[in-house]
């Protein structure tokens, strides 16, 4: 399943993504900008919240990618970064990811999304990231 989500993302398929959290999976940022989310219930809170994404920023490759096994055969670590442009401006960027993921024949029941909102304001020029804090 993690492969297929990242071959979502890079095909810039939001929906797609979102639509492989199990209905109840829930979506985590514990370094959430002040004023984002830092939890997202069920599968529609996570499509409605990716919905505006490509708006901001198109990855186009994995520049890196090292995945880690836990004691829990369900949970894989996945550290990662994503190079790409920014939407507006066509600048390049590149933004690294550590993420917890855990599935079941259900889906995505929970994903904690390690990322760093100051470094994704700064690529966009602004103070927060107004548009996936919804």
């Amino acid at each position: 399943m993690i492969d297929s989500a990242l071959e979502l993302v890079l095909a810039h398929d939001m929906a797609g993504f979102a639509a492989l959290w199990a209905t109840e999976g829930s979506m985590t940022f514990p370094f959430a900008a002040p004023g984002a989310p830092e939890r997202l219930d069920g599968r529609a809170a996570v499509a409605a919240y990716l919905a505006g994404y490509n708006d901001l920023l198109l990855p186009t490759e994995i520049v890196e990618q090292t995945r880690h096994e836990t004691a829990d055969p369900d949970t894989i670590v996945l550290e990662f970064a994503l190079a790409g442009t920014v939407a507006a401006t066509g600048r390049p960027y590149t933004l690294r990811y550590v993420s917890v993921i855990t599935v079941d024949e259900k889906g995505i029941t929970a994903y904690r999304d390690y990322w760093s909102p100051a470094a994704a304001a700064d690529l966009l020029g602004t103070p927060g990231l107004p548009a996936l804090s919804a």
